[in-house]
């Protein structure tokens, strides 16, 4: 009887032990990351959906975090037709407090309406179409990277500065494309270089001799583009097969390790690429991002702005942790993020979500890899860039 009597006590005190944990179990909050998880700038997508998962496993493993956060991915294809049924589909879906959305600008710019319908707060952490924070002013629309205004005048200034006059503008035909091509060239004009030739091409064009053969004859010291990794790729091999050897001068779009590979190191030496914000690696910050994002055994890099998906996941995870899991009350609290650290440096939103940036990182391919341009060879002058 007594044993009898034992057994039943060790059973109700396992019975309440379990009802007390459940008591004390985290709520789980959702975020979505919305970006091109297929396609040609796939890499950077994963790259970004890795980040904000790292930020995600990260806050999970803190005892004093408030929540438990789960991380739901969708795939824009970077197509904005892609873009809004997914967009669509995360706002719509309430138990979704925040997301982190798009690397592809044509995609970002699609979806902001539909965030300000469902009232879904996002922070954008990798398109630089400066009217995707600028077109209109929506609360729950924010930005945690520069636009490409910035990465223009920056790419402007430096590469006049270092004396080059003549430039060729192939640019793809989408926003983003367009966007670059007027942006840089307001800037250069200022800066007195001078454009002799503006070719748009689209997106999935696949042979440039047309383009590429009036360029030639056009003598530019630089080839300018104003596109995305895989077109860069391909435009950039097939002005080595007609002999153009100006320097080829990217955006933060050809910012990826896919750009070095799908070229190889020979042809991508001395390409170059402006991206906005400190260079993350060189802060206190990013060393610490590295040896986590290394830790979680990744299968792809970060990429260029891997950094800023994780900044973006945790402005809201922070947001989160102070004001609830409320949508309204999370986009209200983002608009206080003033001077706040991150491992990209200081973020502060202006009125319409945007971070201000306080200057652009310039980056050179050199053996292989993408190297901050005061610390390269060609900054020192061992090497030098390639011109007619």
């Amino acid at each position: 009887m007594n044993l009898i009597r034992s057994a039943v006590v060790s059973v109700m005190g396992l019975t309440l032990a379990v009802a007390a944990g459940t008591a004390c179990a985290k709520q789980t909050v959702k975020l979505v990351f919305i970006g091109p998880l297929t396609g040609g700038v796939s890499a950077n997508g994963i790259g970004g959906r890795n980040s904000a998962d790292l930020a995600v496993r990260l806050k999970n493993e803190d005892p004093k975090a408030k929540y438990k956060y789960e991380l739901i991915s969708y795939d824009d294809e970077c197509k904005p037709n892609i873009a809004v049924q997914v967009a669509t589909k995360a706002a719509a879906d309430n138990s979704i407090i925040a997301g982190v959305t798009h690397y592809c600008s044509v995609t970002a710019v699609a979806t902001v309406d539909t965030y300000h319908k469902f009232g879904l707060p996002v922070i954008v952490w990798g398109a630089v179409l400066p009217s995707v924070t600028y077109a209109n002013k929506y609360a729950e629309i924010h930005r945690v990277n520069g636009t490409m205004i910035n990465q223009n005048q920056v790419a402007a200034k430096f590469m006049t500065g270092m004396k080059f006059k003549r430039w060729v503008v192939i640019h793809d035909t989408t926003d983003y494309g367009k966007g670059h091509n007027q942006y840089f060239s307001e800037a250069l004009k200022k800066d007195g270089g001078q454009i002799v030739g503006t070719f748009g091409v689209t997106a999935d064009q696949q042979d440039f001799t047309t383009e590429l053969t009036k360029a030639k004859e056009l003598k530019p010291d630089v080839i300018y583009f104003g596109g995305l990794t895989p077109l860069g790729v391909r435009i950039r091999s097939q002005m080595e097969k007609l002999g153009i050897h100006a320097v080829f001068e990217g955006t933060s779009g050809i910012k990826s390790d896919a750009f070095i590979e799908g070229l190889g190191n020979k042809l991508a030496e001395g390409s170059l690429s402006f991206i906005e914000g400190a260079p993350w690696e060189k802060l206190p910050g990013g060393l610490y991002f590295t040896g986590k994002y290394a830790q979680q055994k990744y299968n792809e890099a970060p990429e260029a702005y891997g950094p800023f998906a994780f900044a973006a996941a945790n402005l809201l995870i922070d947001a989160i942790e102070k004001v609830g899991p409320n949508r309204r009350k999370v986009t209200a609290e983002l608009a206080n993020v003033k001077d706040r650290d991150s491992i990209i440096g200081k973020v502060t939103f202006d009125d319409h979500g945007q971070n201000i940036v306080p200057l652009i990182t310039k980056y050179v391919v050199q053996d292989g890899k993408w190297v901050v341009w005061e610390e390269s060879e060609y900054a020192s002058g061992k090497r030098k860039l390639k011109a007619l």
